[in-house]
C-alpha cells in the first residue's frame, strides 16, 4: 500500500461538482483526504486504500467550498432592518454604526455573521469592518478561512448622516495604522490572509489611496473596496476631482490585479475598460443592490474580460441564494435566457473566480487533487432538490444554504450533521442579540421598542 492510499478522511457516493470545466461532474464519486489536502479524486473508491474516517454519502452532492469576499459579519446588527433604508447603513441616520459598537458587542455579532456564512457553506470569508482585531479573533475560533481587513477611511464618519464629507488625517493614520496591525498579528497564518479594506473612494482622500496603494505594492496585498455603489459617491468623487470612482483609483495607483472593487453598479463603458485592462476584479453583490432597487452592469462586466466574483455583503450569508440571484438579474437586464448566463457561471464567481480574485485560486476554488479540502456536503434527498437530473441546474435554482449537511476545511469537519463543531450555536445567537439589543438601546430605542 502506497501512501496516497490512506486517508485521513474519505468521502463516497456522493455526486461531486468539481467546478473544473474539463471534468465538472463525477457520479458516485469519492474525495481522499490526506494532511488537509486532495490527495485522491473519482468515481467509486480507489481498489486498495484505508482511512481515518470514511464518510458514506449516497444522496449527497460535495462542492468546492464557496469563496464570500465581501461581508461585513458584525452588520448582522442590522438585519431585516438596512434592506429596507434604502442606502448603506455607514451613511443611514437612524442605524447603528460601526463607531457606536463597543469590542464586546463586536465579538458577538461578528461570530453570528461568521457562523452563518460557515453553516451556508462558505469556507473563506472576506470580512471588513470597525474592531477588526477582536473580529478576526472571534471568526477564526469557528476554523473557517479568513481575508479580514480593519476598515480603512479618512473620512469622518459621525458626520456623514448630515450630509457633511470632511477628511481628516488623523482619522486616515488611525484606521491605516490598525490594518497593519491586524497584518502583522496574523502574518503566517494557515487560514488568516489579511488584506486592506480601503472602504470607498468617496471616503478615502487621494492622497491617503495613494498610501493605501504604496502598502499593498510593498507587502503584496489585496485591496478591498466599494466602488460605484452609489449616486452619492459618484456626486462626491466628482465634485472633489473631476473624474470617476475608477479613474481616481488608477491614478493614485490602485487600480491593478489586486482590487477587489465591490457592487460596480455605477460605472462608465471606460470605467469598465479601465478596471478589464488593469486586470481588477469586480465583486458581485446582487442581492443587496437589487433590494435597493439597483443592478451592476454584469453583462458588460463579463463580456469585457473582468474577472467576477460573488459576494453577500449585509444582508445575509447564503451563497447558494446569492447564486441564484446573480443569475436572475442578468437575465432580467438582457431580457433573455441565453449561454452567457448559465449556471456554471454564476457557481464559478462563487467558487474559483472568486478564489481568484483573492489570489487563491491555485489552492482553493475547485476540487482538484493537491488543492486544500476546503469543501462542502449538501442533502439532496429533499422534494425541493429531487429529481436530480442536473445537480448543477438543482443547486443554484433550487438549493438553499439550508441544505448544508457537512462543511469541511483544511480537511477539518467544522459543520456536521448541519451544526458547528467548534462553537455552541445556541450560545453563539443568545450573545449576538443580546449586542443587537444593547445597539438598538442605544441608538435607536423607539425604533426597536415599537417592534417588539
Amino acid at each position: 500500500m502506497t501512501d496516497h492510499d490512506h486517508f485521513d478522511l474519505l468521502l463516497t457516493g456522493a455526486t461531486i461538482l468539481t467546478g473544473r470545466f474539463d471534468r465538472p461532474e463525477i457520479r458516485d464519486g469519492a474525495i481522499g483526504v490526506k494532511d488537509g489536502k486532495i490527495s485522491w479524486l473519482g468515481a467509486g473508491v480507489p481498489a486498495v486504500c484505508n482511512a481515518g474516517r470514511t464518510v458514506r454519502l449516497a444522496g449527497h452532492l460535495i462542492t468546492p467550498g464557496f469563496v464570500n469576499v465581501h461581508t461585513h459579519a458584525i452588520l448582522t446588527m442590522v438585519r431585516g432592518v438596512a434592506a429596507d433604508s434604502g442606502f448603506a447603513p455607514s451613511y443611514t441616520p437612524g442605524l447603528p454604526k460601526g463607531t457606536d459598537v463597543n469590542p464586546g458587542q463586536a465579538r458577538a455579532l461578528a461570530r453570528l455573521g461568521a457562523l452563518e456564512a460557515l453553516m451556508f457553506g462558505s469556507t473563506v470569508l472576506g470580512d471588513h469592518f470597525e474592531h477588526a482585531d477582536v473580529a478576526t479573533e472571534a471568526m477564526a475560533e469557528l476554523g473557517i478561512r479568513l481575508c479580514p481587513s480593519w476598515r480603512i477611511y479618512d473620512l469622518d464618519f459621525s458626520q456623514v448622516p448630515q450630509g457633511r464629507f470632511v477628511h481628516n488625517p488623523a482619522i486616515g493614520a488611525g484606521t491605516l495604522d490598525n490594518a497593519m496591525k491586524l497584518y502583522e498579528r496574523w502574518k503566517g497564518h494557515p487560514r488568516v490572509t489579511v488584506n486592506l479594506a480601503a472602504h470607498a473612494v468617496d471616503t478615502c482622500s487621494d492622497g491617503f489611496l495613494r498610501e493605501i496603494a504604496a502598502l499593498s505594492n510593498r507587502y503584496g496585498l489585496i485591496v478591498s473596496t466599494h466602488l460605484g455603489q452609489s449616486t452619492v459617491e459618484v456626486e462626491r468623487v466628482r465634485e472633489r476631482s473631476g473624474k470617476t470612482s475608477v479613474e481616481v483609483l488608477d491614478d493614485t495607483g490602485l487600480l491593478n490585479a489586486r482590487l477587489m472593487g465591490g457592487h460596480c453598479i455605477y460605472l462608465t463603458e471606460s470605467d469598465i475598460a479601465r478596471m478589464a485592462k488593469a486586470g481588477a476584479h469586480a465583486v458581485h453583490i446582487p442581492k443587496c443592490n437589487a433590494a435597493s432597487g439597483r443592478f451592476a452592469p454584469t453583462h458588460a462586466l463579463k463580456r469585457a474580460g473582468i474577472n467576477i466574483a460573488l459576494a453577500t455583503d449585509t444582508q445575509h450569508g447564503d451563497m447558494v441564494e446569492l447564486m441564484r440571484w446573480a443569475l436572475a438579474t442578468a437575465r432580467v437586464q438582457i431580457g433573455k435566457v441565453d449561454d452567457e448566463w448559465q449556471p456554471h457561471h454564476v457557481f464559478h464567481m462563487a467558487t474559483l473566480g472568486a478564489a481568484k480574485a483573492l489570489g487563491m485560486d491555485k489552492d482553493l476554488g475547485s476540487i482538484e487533487i493537491g488543492k486544500r479540502a476546503d469543501l462542502v456536503v449538501f442533502d439532496v434527498r429533499r422534494p425541493h432538490l429531487t429529481p436530480l437530473v442536473d445537480p448543477l441546474g438543482n443547486l443554484v435554482h433550487t438549493a438553499q444554504g439550508r441544505d448544508v449537511s457537512m462543511v469541511i476545511v483544511d480537511g477539518e469537519v467544522l459543520v456536521e450533521n448541519g451544526r458547528p463543531t467548534r462553537v455552541d450555536m445556541d450560545q453563539v445567537c443568545r450573545e449576538a442579540e443580546q449586542a443587537a439589543r444593547e445597539l438598538w438601546s442605544d441608538v435607536g430605542r423607539r425604533y426597536w421598542a415599537d417592534r417588539i
